[in-house]
């Protein structure tokens, strides 16, 4: 593995620190200027000014009681230049104010840009297969 596969999977580790300790501030630091998201909540994208929102961001963790659980499974990087993307399985678990217990797996891809010497995330893009039998509904209970 290389310094910058090293590198971009502790940026990712410390995107999900903060998502754990729900600290909108550390979960944009990674963010580029320009960081785009397509995410499983509506919108179908968002652009910086919304990735960059700490008041949304802290709007969404305070609907969980405790700490956010994202851990990563078959995580994937690869780096070409200034340039590297990785993906994987996400594995988010937690619990909501409501008390409802979440335990969802999805589908989660990074992109990122060397900025200034340091990976930076342009893009994330997760989400969640659907079924493909005319309900379209979510198919939320796949496991790996």
């Amino acid at each position: 593995m290389s310094n910058d596969e090293d590198e971009i999977r502790g940026v990712l580790a410390e995107f999900t620190r903060a998502i754990h300790d729900k600290d909108a501030a550390r979960a944009i630091a990674p963010l580029s200027e320009d960081e785009v998201t397509f995410d499983l909540a509506p919108p179908l994208k968002m652009d910086a000014a919304q990735t960059h929102d700490t008041a949304a961001l802290d709007q969404w963790f305070d609907t969980w009681r405790g700490p956010i659980i994202s851990e990563s499974r078959d995580l994937e990087v690869a780096v070409g230049g200034d340039v590297a993307y990785a993906y994987g399985i996400q594995h988010l678990t937690g619990t909501k104010r409501d008390g409802a217990e979440v335990d969802l797996w999805f589908r989660a891809t990074a992109c990122f840009r060397r900025e200034q010497g340091r990976w930076c995330i342009t893009h994330m893009h997760n989400s969640v297969p659907f079924a493909m039998d005319g309900t379209s509904r979510a198919l939320l209970d796949l496991q790996p």
